[in-house]
């Protein structure tokens, strides 16, 4: 009976919704017809005639009061929507339209997919937005006591972000930590540590921790954190190599004899590559390029496998630096495979080696006039592919927008990966004479290509929508947010500033030209009623006077 009793009531509702989407016209007119029967009882004439009489009465000072006011309204909506939008991206009007009022109308909630929809096309295509927009650990991320405290000392702004910082600690746990931890207790102490959200507590937990044994996690924590120069990070990892190289031997020979052993092995393996990593990135801030090119390089030969520090990345801005191109393009051929995930590095990297080819004798004006040769096609063709996969770096590169320091962890296609690509790699782009020129004239040109709205990609697939937001969280709030695509004004701030611009401009030709904006009101609105009396008056022709009483009879 319930069942029975709630299908009425949502077929009535469906019925009500169709109703008033489709027959609103209907009743609009069905609702005029019957103002105009009822207007003698209900003395609409009379009414109007006073109100006619009321506003011949009002002086100048009441409209201008009037117009004053409206337009301070409508310039406070038009304040608090431009923040909106500025903060969040979107118009808070529209959005409480589209949240509360759309499905009251019989709006469909296109945020709602379908079973069907669900189990087909659209899972994977939610499935591959899901997997761009995750968050990955920047390869070329600086040192926090060396470089992003420097900074905060310097300019007193913080750098990196609760919600990067959060994302790091999690990092952290992930590769320092294991199981067996609570056996010994100084990894039981840095278990502690990294969980931690004060950094002094951090460092005051590490030294407790160096105290009972030689960590090399302690000492991991102390270089990154507390060393406040590269010179002094370089020596404590070095100090953290030999502890962890010996901790790496001794679980290396106990790795098969159970799986606390073997999650203590991987846990000690991680630790010994981010150590090696680090040690690689001081030489090359350091000036000892060579030196960390032949670290890195054995450090790949000798895990190969851990894929997930993306120690190739780091390894190409190397050889970038020492203007070894070949070797710069051997590695791209390793590592620019369809198979594998892309990145800014990979895609702007390949694009400068082909503009090298051709940049120094490139002419925008020659090129217009004899076409472009097949070396400057593919160079062009290289640019579109990178300027597609992250549209956010050439704004960097051509120093259009002013960069910031890199944040710990990155989204690809997004804001963050182009910051961290741009503040390592704008050098090498201008090393290559010629380059940034090639990149000025034709990276726009990318944009003619991919289809709009972004619903498919051209070489990639379509552009995540959730960049934004995840850049946002990223980022530090000094720093403004590229977006892509650009988004519009919403209409409401349009309208609101239209509106707020209209009224101030009445309200000041009523204030200085109180007898002409009269004349100009009284003979707008006459002619804004014009055809609604040409119309009441054909009515009236048509329809018998006594009409009102004949329906009272009946």
């Amino acid at each position: 009976m319930a069942e029975a009793g709630t299908g009425f009531l949502e077929q009535l509702k469906s019925c009500i919704v169709w109703s008033w989407t489709y027959l609103w016209t209907l009743w609009f007119f069905i609702m005029l017809f019957l103002v105009y029967i009822l207007r003698v009882p209900l003395k609409i004439n009379d009414n109007l005639s006073t109100v006619s009489m009321f506003l011949n009465t009002l002086t100048p000072k009441f409209y201008v009061a009037l117009t004053g006011t409206s337009s301070l309204i409508s310039g406070l909506i038009l304040i608090f929507e431009w923040w909106y939008f500025r903060k969040y991206g979107t118009s808070f009007i529209e959005q409480v339209s589209v949240s509360h009022l759309r499905p009251l109308l019989g709006g469909v909630d296109n945020s709602a997919p379908s079973a069907a929809s669900a189990a087909g096309g659209d899972a994977d295509s939610n499935r591959q937005s899901v997997s761009e927009c995750k968050v990955w650990r920047n390869p070329l991320n600086l040192f926090r006591g060396a470089e992003y405290n420097r900074y905060t000392w310097v300019t007193g702004r913080e750098p990196l972000t609760y919600y990067d910082m959060n994302l790091s600690a999690q990092d952290h746990q992930t590769f320092f930590t294991c199981d067996t931890d609570h056996l010994r207790p100084a990894d039981a102490i840095m278990q502690k540590a990294w969980r931690e959200r004060n950094p002094q507590a951090r460092i005051s937990a590490a030294h407790e921790a160096l105290e009972l044994n030689e960590c090399a996690t302690a000492y991991i924590l102390l270089a990154e954190e507390e060393a406040t120069t590269i010179v002094e990070a370089e020596k404590l990892f070095k100090q953290a190599l030999k502890a962890g190289e010996g901790c790496y031997r001794r679980s290396q020979q106990l790795q098969h004899h159970g799986a606390q052993y073997e999650a203590q092995h991987r846990r000690d393996t991680n630790v010994l590559v981010y150590i090696k990593r680090r040690l690689a990135m001081c030489a090359r801030k350091l000036g000892r390029t060579r030196e960390a090119v032949k670290m890195m390089r054995d450090l790949m030969k000798e895990f190969p496998l851990l894929s997930m520090f993306n120690i190739h990345e780091n390894l190409l801005e190397a050889l970038l630096e020492l203007q070894a191109y070949a070797d710069v393009q051997a590695v791209l051929a390793k590592y620019d495979d369809i198979s594998l995930p892309k990145s800014a590095t990979i895609c702007y990297t390949a694009a400068l080696l082909k503009a090298r080819a051709v940049s120094d004798k490139f002419s925008p004006e020659a090129a217009s006039r004899r076409g472009l040769s097949t070396a400057e096609m593919n160079a062009v063709e290289a640019i579109h592919r990178a300027v597609e996969f992250n549209p956010h770096v050439p704004k960097y590169l051509l120093e259009m927008k002013s960069l910031i320091l890199p944040p710990e962890h990155i989204l690809k296609r997004g804001d963050s990966e182009a910051i961290a690509y741009a503040f390592f790699h704008l050098q090498h782009w201008k090393r290559v004479e010629g380059a940034l020129n090639l990149l000025h004239c034709t990276w726009e040109g990318t944009f003619r290509m991919i289809p709009y709205p972004l619903e498919k990609g051209h070489l990639f697939y379509p552009y995540p929508i959730c960049t934004e937001t995840a850049d946002r969280e990223l980022l530090p709030s000094f720093h403004e947010v590229s977006v892509y695509p650009k988004k519009e004004l919403p209409f409401f701030i349009l309208f609101t500033a239209g509106l707020c611009s209209f009224t101030a401009m009445l309200a000041l030709l009523t204030h200085q030209f109180p007898e002409l904006m009269g004349v100009f009101a009284k003979a707008f609105l006459s002619t804004l009623f014009a055809p609604l009396n040409f119309v009441m008056e054909k009515v009236e022709s048509i329809l018998p006077s006594s009409l009102w009483h004949q329906l009272t009879r009946i």
